[in-house]
């Protein structure tokens, strides 16, 4: 049974962690710091596990770290449990930039620690299905695609109080564009080649937040060829329409989460029936480092491709502050 320690409950996501620890029997966690002791305590409690003073003390002794804390303090957690040889779940961003980001892929991959990121949409049959048919060459040369994530965060006021410090570009790196547009970039990175050059419009539209973006959208110039688009935000009220590719030889769409396929290489894949061959969901992207550590199978999202979604996130906001195209 591996050892863990939480790093930080900052993160919007710890509760859903707490629960998928809580329910497993092959890890638990010791230790529990983060900088409110008030909330280490909380969910110390709630996994039985001891809530300590410093995060040296909660590195002591255990297998893995799980950091959730707010993301400007990734750097200093990251380094001190890479140091000690631990392997590390980190929420998503991995840093607040290009720069930390890099220097912690230097110490996790100097440790030669396991590694893994929240970016549990990989893991979704829908994608999974896509993936392989791009790599396959099924719908021709990709001339454009487009991911949307965007929610009513900011309309609804999920970051009104406990969650505060995720509308603080200060400690979070980024705002709404860039928390739930780093989903988005992830799978396009994931499906596509890489990212030449980008640009991005970034605004706020209710100002409930006064230092923090609500919603952009962002165009990526791949090496390839193909144009790629991601919208995200806090301030939709609906987001029917999430993925648009558009090939030479085919077309994929998904709209209200269902799929659809137009494309003369597979049979019945007519644009107008939602395709539902697709394979099996993989695990959570949580529950896959949890797996990892057990000796299992997994797909971990390498901390190279965690730290290049920082530098290219961090394109996006300087085109959008600069108003022109940024080589990335």
């Amino acid at each position: 049974m591996a050892a863990l320690a939480m790093l930080g409950v900052a993160h919007i996501h710890t509760p859903n962690f707490v629960k998928t620890l809580a329910a497993r029997t092959d890890h638990a966690v010791a230790s529990v710091w983060d900088h409110d002791a008030a909330g280490a305590a909380r969910v110390a409690q709630m996994l039985g596990a001891r809530a300590v003073a410093t995060a040296e003390a909660a590195l002591d002794g255990v297998d893995a770290a799980i950091v959730c804390a707010e993301t400007v303090r990734h750097e200093a957690l990251v380094s001190a449990a890479a140091a000690a040889g631990k392997h590390l779940f980190v929420e998503k961003p991995l840093g607040m930039g290009a720069a930390d980001a890099e220097r912690m892929r230097r110490a996790i991959d100097g440790a030669q620690v396991r590694f893994q990121t929240g970016f549990f949409m990989r893991s979704l049959p829908i994608f999974r299905f896509v993936k392989a048919h791009l790599e396959a060459g099924t719908f021709g040369q990709v001339t454009r695609i487009r991911h949307s994530n965007c929610h009513a965060g900011a309309l609804k006021g999920w970051f009104d109080s406990e969650w505060r410090w995720m509308a603080d570009p200060a400690q979070a790196g980024v705002g709404a564009f860039g928390d739930l547009g780093a989903h988005s970039l992830d799978l396009l990175l994931w499906l596509m080649d890489d990212v030449e050059a980008v640009t991005a419009d970034i605004r706020a539209a209710t100002g409930r937040y006064k230092e923090c973006d609500e919603y952009g959208e962002a165009m990526l110039r791949f090496r390839g060829g193909a144009i790629g688009t991601i919208a995200a935000g806090w301030v939709d009220v609906a987001n029917a329409a999430t993925l648009a590719i558009s090939g030479t030889e085919g077309a994929v769409w998904v709209f209200n989460q269902q799929l659809f396929v137009a494309c003369e290489k597979l049979p019945g894949a007519d644009g107008r029936t939602p395709w539902t061959d697709l394979p099996e969901a993989k695990a959570h992207a949580f529950d896959q480092f949890l797996d990892a550590l057990s000796g299992g199978p997994a797909e971990l999202v390498g901390v190279a491709e965690a730290a290049r979604g920082c530098a290219v996130m961090e394109a996006f906001y300087r085109a959008a502050r600069e108003q022109r195209w940024v080589q990335v």
